[in-house]
């Protein structure tokens, strides 16, 4: 359990409250991969500007279960925002990418989702 993400800081916020971390959890599951897919995809057609809203909407949720990409994904977001043309980003978002597929698989396994 926690191998690949933290609850630390998920658990703080539900102050005890074990069906709000199950919540939340679940909120990482149908949000999360989601994204993750839609980031993906912008990526691979160059879509500056869906890569940036994909990423700047998962960087709360990554930091919140402290998956450790939390600079590679800001990477991400900042080569859609600024539209950085001339610069490769494939290893950022293959970092995020496997972070994010490896944590979904962990929460589900820990949660029983």
């Amino acid at each position: 359990m926690e191998e690949n993400y933290k609850l630390y800081r998920v658990r703080e916020l539900a102050d005890g409250d074990e069906d709000f971390v199950m919540a939340i959890a679940a909120a990482f599951l149908e949000e999360v991969p989601e994204d993750a897919a839609r980031l993906k995809k912008a990526v691979a057609e160059a879509d500056y500007y869906t890569t940036y809203q994909a990423a700047h909407k998962m960087k709360p949720t990554i930091d919140l279960f402290e998956l450790g990409v939390l600079e590679d994904l800001i990477t991400v977001q900042d080569w859609g925002k600024l539209e950085k043309k001339n610069e490769d980003i494939s290893k950022e978002l293959k970092t995020v990418l496997k972070a994010i597929e490896k944590t979904a698989a962990e929460i589900k396994k820990d949660f029983n989702l």
